[in-house]
């Protein structure tokens, strides 16, 4: 068999991923994502499938030049027609907040009112029709990167006048409605190849933006977690979780979300709207980090799911290329 490429840059997240890779003596190799290049006539296929982990936050970690070369080299590997997980329309959808709530306005789900800018001189105009407090979003982020709230249109104006606003790597930016969250908390639903895996809620304060799973420190009853990663991190995001079944016509929203963008591995982050009870989707996650702890959390280890999902993926691909021979 071919070896397995994991394509990622972040030097922590997906230890649990090499280890259960390397506990099943599957070859694999790893490729840094932000020191990398391809031959376009190159069509040797030297994998057996290419799984992206590539993170829009990667501009936090000297890995900008990744982000939009990554993009060229998935589309690249889909020309060739070589395997890909999570491949080019996945990382569109992955690297586009607004991409992420066209679709889910286009599938007819509701999502935090929100506008798209392109420069500060839009930003006050763009406010109008929205109520405050709002955020102003990186269009790519990550780990709740580039995201600032305001409670006040002159808030927003001062900011815009010293110069401190920043739209990101892409220079495009989402004004939207921040959402009181209704008991404190969101919920973030995890997929594996377009089904429902698990679901978490995740107990915030409003204050931070970074809801990284892998992040999360503390179970609601005040048990420390063991980390996946970011292990200095966690314990500044005060963040408590815990394992949660969504209603069945959220499953099926969210499994319609990420079938529709073609998220073979993903999280759907949505809210309860507090002053209406609104159900809203805000944030469509290609990256997914899985939960920290996770037998302690959900009750089963989702890596060896994905590994399953891997596996069947290859064999899958074998058993066809084998059945166009005869």
């Amino acid at each position: 068999m071919l070896p397995i490429a994991i394509y990622y840059e972040h030097p922590d997240w997906f230890k649990p991923l090499f280890a259960e890779l390397e506990k099943r003596g599957l070859p694999f190799e790893k490729i840094d994502a932000v020191n990398h290049q391809f031959d376009i006539s190159d069509s040797a296929k030297k994998y057996s499938l290419v799984f992206n982990r590539m993170s829009p936050s990667a501009y936090l970690r000297n890995g900008t030049q990744g982000i939009f070369y990554t993009q060229s080299y998935l589309k690249f590997l889909e020309d060739s027609g070589v395997k890909t997980i999570n491949g080019y329309k996945a990382f569109l959808y992955e690297t586009s907040k607004a991409n992420q709530l066209s679709l889910i306005h286009k599938l007819g789900y509701k999502y935090p009112k929100a506008k798209v800018v392109n420069h500060t001189s839009q930003l006050v105009r763009a406010t109008h029709g929205l109520r405050f407090p709002i955020v102003v979003k990186a269009n790519i982020g990550g780990s709740g990167a580039g995201i600032v709230k305001y409670n006040s249109e002159s808030s927003l104006a001062e900011d815009i006048m010293q110069n401190q606003v920043d739209f990101g790597i892409d220079h495009t930016a989402l004004v939207q409605e921040y959402i009181p969250a209704r008991g404190g908390y969101i919920t973030r639903v995890e997929t594996l190849g377009g089904k429902f895996l698990y679901a978490i809620k995740v107990y915030t304060t409003g204050e931070s933006f970074n809801l990284c799973p892998a992040d999360i420190c503390q179970t609601t009853d005040g048990k420390e977690l063991v980390r996946n990663a970011c292990a200095l991190d966690a314990p500044k995001t005060g963040l408590k979780v815990e394992a949660y079944e969504p209603p069945a016509e959220v499953i099926y929203a969210v499994e319609k979300i990420v079938q529709s963008a073609g998220i073979d591995v993903g999280g759907i982050e949505y809210i309860i709207d507090d002053r209406d009870g609104e159900i809203l989707y805000y944030d469509v996650n290609a990256l997914s980090n899985f939960v920290a702890d996770a037998v302690n959390v959900i009750g089963f280890n989702p890596h060896e799911r994905l590994v399953d999902f891997i596996e069947a993926k290859i064999y899958a691909k074998e058993a066809s290329q084998v059945a166009h021979t005869f």
